[in-house]
C-alpha cells in the first residue's frame, strides 16, 4: 500500500543548509523514504526519481519487507555504448566532464600528494597511472605503474611505500612521489593463505590506519548465504609489515570501500548484503566498524532480523549483532567510498562520505547505478543518503540499460570528485561551478 506524506524537511541541521522544503514519498511494503529536495527539482508537483540529483533516501528498518514477501529475481544489467556527448547528472551548479578514458577495467583508485591518480584495473592484474600535468581537468598521462597483481584492487600508501591488496594478499612496492612506473617488484609481506582461498568475492581493498601502525584488510564472503571461517566476512588487521593478523570484525557478508573517516581513528567500510530473500532484502550499508563488532551475516541482517534457516544455529550472534548505520536500498551494490575534506565544493558537503552505488544485478526492479552523498553529523552518520551523479542507466525496467557503473570515488587534489566507471572503463571528474 503506498502513502504520501509532506512536511518539511528540517530532519537534521545538514538538510537545514542544504534544503528549504521536501516532499516525502514512501511505501510502507518496501520500508524506504523518498525526499526530493525543493533546490534540485522544478516547481511541477512530480514523484522523486532515485536517479535525480538531490533526492534524499532514508530505509526505514522498523518497517523491513518480510523474508520472501517480494521477488527475489536474476536481472543483470544490460551493457550499451556510451550514447556521443552522454555525461553524468549532477547537481545544479556542478559539472562533470572525462578525465580519462580507455582503460580496460576502472575499478578502485588512490589519489597521490602531487595529484597522480593510481588505478586498479582488476581485471588486467595491474595498477595503472593517470597524469594531468598541465592541470586542464583531464589525464593527458595513462602508463602501467605495476602489473602481475591476481586481481588488484586494494590501494594505500605510507612511508615511501604503495601497499597493494589482491586476492593473495597485501604486496608492498617502494613509491616516491612522482614515480611514473614501480621501481621495484612487488614484494608480498602477508603469510601465504592469510585471505583464505580465492573465490567467491575476490576484492581486498586496504586501509592503513592514521598512524602508520596497521593494515586493514576487507574480505568478503565466499558465497551467498552459509557459515563460513574467517578470515571470509571479515575485516582483518595486520602490523604495518604483514605480520600480527587477527580479525577486527565479522559478519560482514562482502564489504569493498573502506577508510577512516578524517582527523579520527574511527573505521567505515559499505558492505553489499546477502541475495534470494527478494528485492527489497537486504539493506546493503555504511557502518562505522567496531572492534570485535559482529554485524549479522549470515545468522541475521540489519540487527537482529533472523535469517531464515540460519538464526537458530547461534542465537548468542543474533542477540549481539550491530545495527549498521546507514542503510541503502537493498541490492544497490556499494563498492567505492570516500570522505570529503576539501574546500572545492561547497562547505555542506565537507565532513559527509560519497558513496559508488554499482548497481543492481539481481532485484525485479533495478536500482542505483549512481553516487550518493551521506551526511554526517558531529562526525557520525545523519541516517540518510542523497543522490549526487547519475546518468549511467538510460533505459530498460526489466534489465537496466547501461553505459557506465560507478565502481569508486576518490576526492583529487583539487577537490574535484573522480568516479571510476568499470562498463565504459573511464574516470569522470565532478567539480563545483556555481553556474
Amino acid at each position: 500500500m503506498l502513502w504520501l506524506k509532506i512536511q518539511p524537511a528540517r530532519e537534521s541541521a545538514w538538510e537545514d543548509r542544504v534544503m528549504t522544503s521536501s516532499k516525502i514519498y514512501g511505501t510502507s511494503l518496501f520500508g524506504f523514504i523518498i525526499m526530493a529536495a525543493a533546490i534540485f527539482m522544478p516547481q511541477a508537483f512530480a514523484q522523486p526519481s532515485e536517479q535525480d540529483p538531490g533526492t534524499r533516501i532514508m530505509i526505514d528498518l522498523a518497517d523491513l519487507a518480510r523474508p520472501y514477501a517480494t521477488p527475489a529475481k536474476a536481472a543483470p544489467s544490460k551493457r550499451i555504448d556510451r550514447p556521443k556527448n552522454a555525461s553524468i547528472r549532477v547537481p545544479k551548479g556542478f559539472a562533470a566532464k572525462l578525465f580519462a578514458g580507455g582503460l580496460k577495467n576502472a575499478r578502485n583508485m588512490k589519489v597521490m600528494a602531487n595529484g597522480d591518480v593510481l588505478v586498479a584495473e582488476s581485471s588486467a592484474g595491474a595498477i595503472t597511472l593517470l597524469r594531468d600535468a598541465d592541470g586542464d581537468g583531464k589525464a593527458e598521462t595513462v602508463s602501467m605503474f605495476a602489473e602481475g597483481f591476481n586481481r588488484p584492487f586494494g590501494l594505500d600508501v605510507f612511508g615511501g611505500a604503495l601497499y597493494i591488496g589482491d586476492q593473495v594478499g597485501v604486496w608492498r612496492v617502494p613509491y616516491a612521489l612522482g614515480d611514473m612506473k614501480a621501481q621495484a617488484k612487488a614484494k608480498r609481506i602477508t603469510p601465504d593463505g592469510a585471505f583464505g582461498k580465492p573465490g567467491g568475492h575476490w576484492t581486498r581493498n586496504l586501509a592503513i590506519s592514521p598512524d602508520g601502525s596497521k593494515i586493514y584488510v576487507a574480505i568478503g564472503s565466499a558465497g551467498n548465504i552459509e557459515v563460513e571461517d574467517d578470515p571470509r566476512a571479515t575485516v582483518q588487521v595486520f602490523n604495518i609489515d604483514g605480520s600480527g593478523q587477527r580479525t577486527f570484525a565479522s559478519g560482514l557478508r562482502n564489504p569493498v570501500g573502506l577508510g577512516f573517516y578524517p582527523g579520527t581513528s574511527d573505521l567505515y567500510t559499505v558492505v553489499n548484503e546477502r541475495d534470494g530473500l527478494g528485492d527489497e532484502l537486504v539493506p546493503d550499508y555504511l557502518t562505522k566498524v567496531r572492534a570485535d563488532g559482529f554485524y549479522g551475516w549470515p545468522y541475521s541482517y540489519m540487527g537482529s532480523n533472523p535469517q531464515p534457516g540460519f538464526a537458530d544455529k547461534r542465537p548468542d550472534l543474533v542477540a549481539a549483532a550491530i545495527v549498521p548505520d546507514v542503510p541503502f536500498r537493498s541490492h544497490s551494490a556499494p563498492l567505492g567510498m570516500t570522505f570529503y575534506t576539501a574546500d572545492q565544493f561547497p562547505a555542506t558537503y565537507k565532513g559527509g562520505a560519497f558513496v559508488a552505488l554499482h548497481g543492481s544485478w539481481n532485484a525485479k526492479e533495478p536500482r542505483a547505478y549512481n553516487v550518493v552523498y551521506v551526511p554526517f553529523e558531529n562526525g557520525e552518520p545523519a541516517g540518510s543518503y542523497i543522490v549526487f551523479a547519475s546518468g549511467f542507466w538510460l533505459g530498460g525496467d526489466d534489465r537496466a540499460e547501461v553505459w557506465g557503473r560507478p565502481a569508486d570515488v576518490k576526492v583529487a587534489q583539487d577537490g574535484s570528485l573522480l568516479i571510476a566507471d568499470d562498463v565504459s572503463s573511464s574516470v569522470w571528474r565532478v567539480v563545483y561551478t556555481g553556474k
